[in-house]
């Protein structure tokens, strides 16, 4: 686990794919990215390593479906809203995770952050955050936020043939083609969250 987190974090220190990486796992419509506005909100996620049965993992929530949430239902990385109280992008990451997973965050080794994602259909500029844990943690879901916690070997992202796409509806009348997404454990894994994790396996496979 050590090896692997020290390589990680000697290539992300090495420079970031960016855009490029992210764009790989985008749906159509999103092919040219969109900066920010100034009215965007901001959040801030956490991609969470840890040891389990000899391989590494990463946490992923499945979110609980809410009304007006743009987002509920879907898998993603712990993570939320900025708050006034938080003293960076980074403190409400770990913060986040704590609330929405229950992991200590004094435990967390934060080893780099990737390159930040605005969203357009909630209007939130995303900053992600790559740390790691040297054992399990002991999950508690927030369940007012998460539905369920998925633990996923990130070997599972590696491969190739979990890169899949589909026609996806996301509303009543729309429906977007080919839209590329992760499937792993049966799962489908999609959006910013592909995006985000597009990057990560990018830097990865350096």
């Amino acid at each position: 686990m050590l090896q692997f987190v020290n390589d990680l974090e000697r290539k992300i220190k090495k420079g970031l794919p960016g855009r490029d990486a992210q764009l790989h796992m985008a749906p159509s419509v999103r092919k040219h990215y969109m900066e920010a506005p100034d009215t965007a909100s901001t959040a801030s996620v956490l991609a969470l390593f840890y040891p389990k049965e000899g391989q590494n993992h990463l946490v992923l929530i499945e979110r609980q479906t809410k009304k007006n949430d743009r987002h509920g239902g879907q898998i993603s990385l712990p993570g939320g809203k900025t708050e006034p109280t938080d003293a960076g992008h980074d403190e409400t990451a770990l913060r986040e995770a704590e609330e929405e997973v229950g992991v200590k965050s004094n435990d967390v080794e934060l080893i780099g952050s990737l390159t930040e994602l605005y969203i357009p259909v909630s209007n939130f500029k995303v900053f992600p955050f790559v740390g790691f844990m040297d054992y399990r943690p002991d999950f508690v879901p927030q369940l007012s936020e998460v539905k369920s916690i998925l633990e996923i070997p990130f070997d599972e992202f590696l491969h190739q043939s979990a890169r899949k796409t589909m026609d996806m509806q996301v509303s009543q009348h729309i429906t977007m083609r080919s839209v590329p997404y992760f499937d792993v454990q049966g799962r489908v894994v999609w959006g910013a969250t592909a995006m985000i994790l597009s990057e990560l396996i990018s830097i990865a496979n350096q």
